[in-house]
């Protein structure tokens, strides 16, 4: 079925939003900005839901592109961390002491369902690419 959308309304989401295929780190982050405000309001619209369909895909294909299936999550975590210019101590107490975040980091250990989930939140990815 085809929803009929609010041609202004939609085009002012778009020209507000600016959705386009994510690139880089900071246009990754910009986009889940996007999608985080606007889960965070009670109700949607037709075209913010159609706007929150569209920035998902875009972030969904960014990490599907990002984060290919083949790494490992202590692959995924190290690029998050260089990403984001991230050292061990900065996880300290998001994932565990410092002796637990040394050995996720270097493969000593596997990233447990909860650490993952508060992986997944820190960075602002699906907890999914941990596991």
């Amino acid at each position: 079925m085809n929803i009929t959308l609010d041609r202004a309304t939609y085009g002012s989401l778009l020209a507000e939003y600016q959705p386009q295929i994510i690139t880089n780190d900071d246009e990754y982050n910009r986009a889940i900005e996007s999608i985080e405000r606007l889960m965070q309001r009670d109700e949607l619209t037709r075209e913010e839901v159609s706007l929150l369909k569209l920035l998902s895909t875009l972030v969904e294909t960014y990490e599907d592109h990002q984060f290919p299936l083949e790494s490992s999550p202590q692959e995924i975590l190290l690029h998050l961390m260089e990403v984001g210019s991230l050292k061990q101590v900065d996880l300290v107490g998001i994932i565990g002491s410092k002796g637990v975040v040394s050995d996720l980091v270097n493969g000593k250990r596997s990233i447990s369902k909860t650490q993952a989930k508060a992986l997944g939140e820190f960075f602002n990815v699906s907890p999914a690419l941990f596991i």
